[in-house]
Formats: C-alpha cells, sequence, structure tokens
C-alpha cells in the first residue's frame, strides 16, 4: 500500500515533501529511487508493444525536414537584419536594440513545419536608469516606474507622473515602425509578401503573416516581434531563481541568475482594469528557457554524440503535439490550453526527474507517458506553478476555467486510455467521429464523451447501388432463359 502511494505522487507533489524532510538519510534515498524504478518498470510492461513502436516512429516525424528549415531560415533572417537596421537608424530608444530568438524552432522543439518565430526586439536601460518594480499580480505583471524624471529617449513613452512607463506606448510605436519598415522591404522570395496583423488587446507583439503574392493565399509563416525592456536586476519575487540545483547544478544556477531579465509590454487580462493593469509589463525568461533547454543534460555530455544521447527533446515535441491535436479537436472547450502549460510541465518533470539515464532514448515511450501523466495530475489539482515564479498558478481560475480543467483531465485520461489517437493519422475507413450529444457537462463521466468508432456510408448511395445490381442479374437471367 505504502508503495502505491509513492507511485501515485505528482513529480510536483514528491518535489515538495522532499522540501519537507529535514534530511533524508541515505537508507530512504535508496528506497524512494528503488520505487521510482520499479514503477517505470511496471509502466514500461504494461504499454502495448504497437504503441511504443508508433510512439517512436512519430517522435521521427515530427522533426522539420531540411528543405523547409532552410527556406524559412533564409526569409525569417532577412526580414530580421532588415528591421534591426531599420529601428537602430530609425528610433534613439532602439538604436543599441538587438534582436533575441526565442521560442520552440530556436530551442529546437518546433513540430510539424517551421511556420512560427518569436523575435524579440531588446532595447537596454541606461547604466543610469533607476526602476522601481512594482508587483501587479502573482509576481508576472509589473508596474515599471522610474525613480527620478529623465532626459533620456525613453521619456517619449512615459505618463503624465513623468515616472511610469507605458506598456501600451511603447507597443503603438513598435506598430508603427515595422509598418513603416515594410513599406520599404522587399522579401527575398519575390513571390511572397509580409502582413502586419490586427492588434491583439493582449499580446504583447506586432504580429506579421508571410503570404504569396496572389490573393487569398494561405499564410505561410507567423513573426511575433516583441519589444522587450532589458533589466539587469531581477524582482524580488524571482531572485532565487529556478529550482535546477539538483538537475542542472550550483553553478549553473549561478549563471542563470547573472543574467538580466526582460519585461514585454503585456497587458493584464480581466474587466474593469485599473490604470496600472492596463499598463502592465510580463516578466520574461524567454531566453533562459532557451539555455536551459539547449543545455539540458544532468551530466555535461548530454546528446553530445550518439552514446549520448537522450529523449528529453522529443518527449516535449509529443506533447506538443498532443496539445495541439486537443485544441483542434476541443477548439472551444480548451480556449485556455496552450503549449506553455506542457513547456512548464516539461521543465518541472526535469528538475525533479534530473539524472540522465532516466531519459534514455531506449525508454521514450516511458518517459512521454510520464509526462503525459504529470500534465494531468497538475490540472487534476488545479496547480501548475510558473517554473521561475512558483507563487503563479498557470492553472488558477483566472487563467484556466474550472469547467475547461475538468474537461482536460478526462480528455488526457481518454488518449491514454484509448492509445494516443489524437496523435495518430486519421483512419481512412473508419475516421473518429465524435458524438453531437458529447460534452454537454463537465460532470458527465468522459466514456460518454469519448470518441465511437463509426463506419459510416451514405445510405441513399447504397439504394442506388442496390436497385443498380438488381436490374443488371434481372437483365442477365432474362438473356440466358430466353
Amino acid at each position: 500500500m505504502e508503495l502505491k502511494e509513492k507511485q501515485q505522487r505528482s513529480p510536483r507533489q514528491a518535489q515538495v515533501d522532499e522540501r519537507v524532510k529535514p534530511v533524508a538519510r541515505p537508507k530512504e534515498k535508496i528506497q524512494q529511487q528503488q520505487s521510482e524504478e520499479g514503477a517505470v518498470a511496471e509502466e514500461s510492461a504494461s504499454i502495448p508493444t504497437d504503441l511504443e513502436s508508433w510512439i517512436r516512429n512519430n517522435a521521427k516525424d515530427l522533426k522539420i525536414r531540411l528543405t523547409d528549415r532552410r527556406w524559412a531560415a533564409e526569409v525569417v533572417n532577412d526580414f530580421r537584419e532588415n528591421l534591426l537596421k531599420f529601428l537602430n537608424n530609425e528610433h534613439p530608444l532602439f538604436k543599441s536594440a538587438e534582436c533575441l530568438n526565442a521560442g520552440s524552432y530556436f530551442e529546437k522543439v518546433k513540430i510539424h513545419m517551421p511556420d512560427e518565430f518569436d523575435m524579440m526586439v531588446t532595447f537596454p536601460g541606461s547604466p543610469n536608469l533607476r526602476l522601481n518594480l512594482t508587483k501587479l499580480d502573482g509576481g508576472l505583471f509589473y508596474r515599471l516606474d522610474l525613480t527620478r524624471p529623465t532626459r533620456q529617449p525613453i521619456k517619449a513613452f512615459l505618463l503624465e507622473n513623468t515616472l511610469t512607463l507605458s506598456s501600451s506606448k511603447v507597443l503603438n510605436e513598435m506598430h508603427r515602425l515595422v509598418r513603416k519598415f515594410l513599406k520599404t522591404y522587399k522579401v527575398p522570395d519575390e513571390c511572397c509578401r509580409w502582413e502586419v496583423n490586427r492588434k491583439r488587446v493582449h499580446s504583447p507583439a506586432v504580429t506579421l503573416s508571410l503570404f504569396k503574392t496572389e490573393k487569398n493565399s494561405e499564410e505561410l509563416i507567423s513573426v511575433d516581434v516583441v519589444p522587450a525592456l532589458e533589466v539587469q536586476s531581477w524582482p524580488a519575487a524571482v531572485r532565487n531563481g529556478p529550482d535546477v540545483t539538483n538537475w542542472l547544478g550550483k553553478k549553473a544556477l549561478q549563471e542563470i541568475r547573472g543574467l538580466p531579465v526582460y519585461f514585454v509590454p503585456k497587458r493584464q487580462k480581466g474587466r474593469n482594469l485599473s490604470e496600472d493593469a492596463k499598463e502592465s509589463w510580463r516578466i520574461s525568461f524567454s531566453h533562459i528557457e532557451k539555455k536551459i533547454i539547449t543545455s539540458h543534460g544532468n551530466k555535461k555530455t548530454c546528446c553530445e554524440s550518439n552514446p549520448t544521447k537522450c529523449c528529453r527533446k522529443q518527449c516535449l515535441m509529443l506533447l506538443k503535439s498532443l496539445i495541439e491535436g486537443l485544441k483542434q479537436r476541443f477548439p472551444e472547450k480548451l480556449d485556455d490550453l496552450c503549449s506553455y502549460h506542457g513547456k512548464t510541465t516539461f521543465l518541472h518533470t526535469l528538475s525533479t526527474r534530473y539524472d540522465d539515464a532516466k531519459w534514455d532514448p531506449r525508454n521514450l515511450p516511458v518517459c512521454f507517458l510520464y509526462l503525459v501523466r504529470a500534465l494531468e495530475d497538475y490540472a487534476s489539482r488545479g496547480n501548475l506553478p510558473h517554473f521561475f515564479v512558483p507563487e503563479c498558478n498557470l492553472f488558477s481560475p483566472s487563467s484556466f476555467s474550472r469547467k475547461s480543467l475538468a474537461f482536460l483531465v478526462n480528455a488526457l485520461k481518454e488518449q491514454m486510455r484509448e492509445g494516443l489517437p489524437l496523435l495518430k493519422p486519421p483512419a481512412l475507413v473508419s475516421p473518429l467521429i465524435p458524438r453531437e450529444d458529447l460534452d454537454e457537462t463537465c460532470n458527465e463521466t468522459f466514456e460518454e464523451r469519448s470518441f465511437v468508432l463509426v463506419h459510416s456510408v451514405d445510405a441513399a448511395l447504397m439504394n442506388k447501388l442496390g436497385v443498380a445490381f438488381a436490374v443488371v442479374v434481372g437483365f442477365a437471367f432474362y438473356i440466358l432463359f430466353n
């Protein structure tokens, strides 16, 4: 009974329990390790052979083709370099701005196609510029105030009090500059053109889409250009840094703490917002996430050669694919779900399951299902702490509705029970079709919400074929006996 209770604990709960203990004796550590290894062995034995081989093959298919990557890199790199030159010469605030490439493509965990890119345009504050960082909500959103008035270029983006930095003014100026840039910029591929998308209220980005020059063409690439203020001093709420000591070591943690943080002009969600909330800035750790994911191993040699490879990134790519499939299948029910929930689950799992040996490529199916169960566990408890700001819950009611969260738990359970049907390609003969009467309330059992195999053929067509067949047979008998 005790062993089962240990196996059912979530990765996060295990981490919390470990912190509560004053000192773990060597014997207790050995027993804990044996318990976890036993659970993994049990999971491995319970995975069907066909599902295990399919997970391995699907992980390979998620990688972006080299030809697609080359074309996208050429187009996006040319856009980035020319935009940066334009900004350096056009506005004094961006005179020394740089581009910080972040997001899944640059972390090498982008799936399917290289069609989405994140580009942070960082403008550093002057060495003489001093800021007061006032926490607004959960440790992610802040009001940025100068300690005293200034004559530096940033003064054009201050509110009437001459101290508070306006996020809306910075974002509006970036929109104006990008539109002005596109008037003279030409895409290397003459068959394509860039367009600026409509502003989104809670987005910190200027979003652009690449289309073919002909009308009504589909979007080829999407780029988010995000202005970001560089700040050297971390806010008090995150000053200790992420929990990576057991995983990456104290030296790596010190290096992370020495990096700057960035604030992006993101407005808080909600109605009847205060003036501070309307001009809020959100702290961003995307550059540190990139550093962690690209240097992910407990041993410094992880993934340097074939003998030292692990399956961490493959597991994250599979989880991102599952989340994408869930959002496409249930766009209304899981509108709050995003890939960052999967990424946060992944980072928490790495910090507690840190030994490279536990991510051996031969254990890919087991490790991936472990990750899916971790996400399900966070959702069932309604608590997914932000990896860098633990007091911020990404599954809080204000961020993720209770009804959607209950639906997500049931959807993940159903996926694991049915062998991950959303990750598999659609069947040709028996497609998965949802019942129309499903998902009315979250109190229903998920068996009633599950997919059902429907072998459907047009009844009218069958009737016509039956009549035609009867006519042909009758005519044959008429010839034969007459």
